[in-house]
C-alpha cells in the first residue's frame, strides 16, 4: 500500500536582474521550482502530490499516468516511485523511441506501455480508465500532467511558498504571477491561492485551440482572476532563432537555466508585453520556473 510521502520542498525566490527589467523599471523574482530536487524538479511534484494522497487514502499501491517521450510528469512520477516505494506505470504517446527521459523511466522501475498516436488520443474518452484499472486494480489513475482539481489544489500551497520570502527580497507585497501553461494546473493553483487578490498571468506554450480556457472553467475559475495570452511562438515545441537566443543571452546574464518549450517561452512573451509598454514602471511579478530541464536533454 502506497504511503504519502512527507517531503516539502521549500523553492528559493530570488531576484531575476536583467537590463530589459531595469530599464523599464519593472522588478521581478523567480519561484525556483527547478532547484527543489534533480529528479523532482519543477511544478510536478505539487501537481502529483494530491493524486499520490487519493491513492494512499484508497489503499492502493501505485500510480498509472500518461506522457510522452519527452515527458516531465512522467519523469517525476517514476522518480516519485522509485524514491518512496511505490508501483509505477506509464501510458505514453506514440510508437517505442529511445530517449533519456525513456531511459530514465525505465531505469526507475516504471512499466511502459506505448499506446500508438490514435490510442493516445483515446485519454479523453469517458471509458479510457476502464480497461487499465481491470489490468492494474491496485493502482490509481492520475490524468495527462497531473491535471484536475486535485493538480490544481497542490498547486494552491505555492502562493504562501513566495510570500513566505518576500521580506527577503526587500518587497512588502507585490502585483501578480507570470508562468508557463501547458494544461494551465499550475495556473489553477496560483489562481485559486490568490483568490482574487493578484492576477495571475499565463504565457500559454500551447496553441490557442488547446482548450485551456475550457478546463480553467471546469475548475470553477472565475475569469478576471487570471489572464491569457499566446506565447506558443507557432505551435507547441516549435522552435526559433530568436526564441533559442533570448534564451542563451538570459543564461548567459542571469545563470538561470531556461528550455525552450516552456519557460523561455513564457518569460520571452513577458519581455514582449514590457518592450510594448503593457507592464507599468513599479511593478513587482513573481516568474514561476516550472523546471522541465530534464527534457531538454539530447
Amino acid at each position: 500500500m502506497l504511503i504519502l510521502p512527507d517531503w516539502s520542498p521549500e523553492p528559493p525566490l530570488q531576484r531575476l536582474e536583467l537590463d530589459w527589467l531595469a530599464h523599464a523599471g519593472v522588478e521581478v523574482a523567480v519561484l525556483r521550482l527547478d532547484l527543489i530536487d534533480p529528479q523532482l524538479s519543477g511544478n510536478k511534484w505539487y501537481k502529483l502530490k494530491p493524486h499520490l494522497r487519493e491513492a494512499a487514502a484508497a489503499g492502493r499501491a501505485g500510480v498509472m499516468t500518461l506522457g510522452g517521450a519527452h515527458s516531465n510528469h512522467l519523469h517525476a512520477v517514476a522518480a516519485a516511485g522509485v524514491r518512496f516505494g511505490f508501483a509505477t506505470v506509464g501510458l505514453l504517446r506514440g510508437e517505442p523511441c529511445d530517449t533519456p527521459t525513456v531511459r530514465d523511466l525505465e531505469a526507475f522501475g516504471m512499466r511502459l506501455h506505448w499506446l500508438g498516436y490514435g490510442g493516445y488520443r483515446a485519454r479523453h474518452r469517458e471509458d479510457f480508465w476502464d480497461a487499465w484499472r481491470q489490468r492494474y486494480p491496485d493502482l490509481h489513475p492520475v490524468p495527462e500532467g497531473g491535471g484536475g482539481l486535485p493538480g490544481a489544489q497542490g498547486c494552491v500551497e505555492l502562493v504562501e511558498l513566495a510570500r513566505r520570502q518576500l521580506p527577503a527580497l526587500g518587497w512588502d507585497d507585490y502585483h501578480g504571477w507570470w508562468l508557463a501553461v501547458g494544461t494551465g494546473t499550475t495556473l489553477a493553483g496560483l489562481a485559486l491561492g490568490e483568490a482574487g487578490q493578484r492576477p495571475v498571468h499565463g504565457a500559454l506554450a500551447v496553441s490557442e485551440d488547446h482548450g485551456v480556457p475550457r478546463r480553467l472553467a471546469e475548475l470553477g475559475l472565475a475569469r478576471e482572476h487570471y489572464h491569457l495570452q499566446p506565447a506558443c511562438r507557432g505551435g507547441f515545441a516549435r522552435l526559433d532563432d530568436a526564441l533559442l537566443a533570448f534564451m542563451r543571452d538570459t543564461e548567459d546574464a542571469t545563470g538561470l537555466s531556461l528550455e525552450p518549450l516552456y519557460t523561455a517561452k513564457a518569460l520571452l512573451a513577458l519581455r514582449e508585453r514590457v518592450a510594448a509598454g503593457e507592464v507599468p514602471a513599479g511593478t513587482r511579478l513573481i516568474f514561476v520556473h516550472t523546471g522541465g530541464l530534464q527534457g531538454w536533454r539530447h
